[in-house]
């Protein structure tokens, strides 16, 4: 089974091609040794996975080879995750307090600014009466 395949059989991976890209980087570790896709891989076989948001390295174990892509249940089946908690309470606590800073900028106050808030900005505006 290639590597490539069953990462995105067990929805690691959104779509194959981005499963071989990972790998062609050197993104997918066996053993500290980077992985091509088309790698052979076998039950009992240990990767070291980035996780979706590149937040860390998860530690995957195989379970279950699986040749087409199943359902969500069935996929969690084919693999255990062995990353130390530690790791993911971290990766969990950095992903609320993005989520906590996204919720808090104010509307209008992020890219570029629009053609009357630069005249405010920069005191030209004429509806202004200083």
């Amino acid at each position: 089974m290639r590597v490539d395949k069953w990462l995105w059989s067990v929805r690691l991976y959104k779509t194959r091609s981005q499963a071989s890209h990972d790998c062609s980087v050197g993104k997918i570790k066996r053993a500290g040794k980077n992985l091509k896709a088309s790698a052979a891989l076998k039950v009992g076989d240990r990767l070291e996975v980035p996780a979706h948001d590149h937040s860390h390295k998860r530690d995957i174990e195989v379970i279950e080879v699986l040749e087409k892509r199943v359902s969500a249940p069935i996929a969690q089946a084919a693999y255990r995750d062995h990353t130390p908690a530690e790791i993911l309470a971290e990766a969990e606590a950095r992903r609320l307090a993005e989520k906590e800073q996204r919720q808090t900028r104010k509307q209008g106050d992020q890219g570029r600014l629009t053609k009357r808030k630069r005249r405010q900005w920069e005191g030209n505006d004429p509806g202004k009466f200083f």
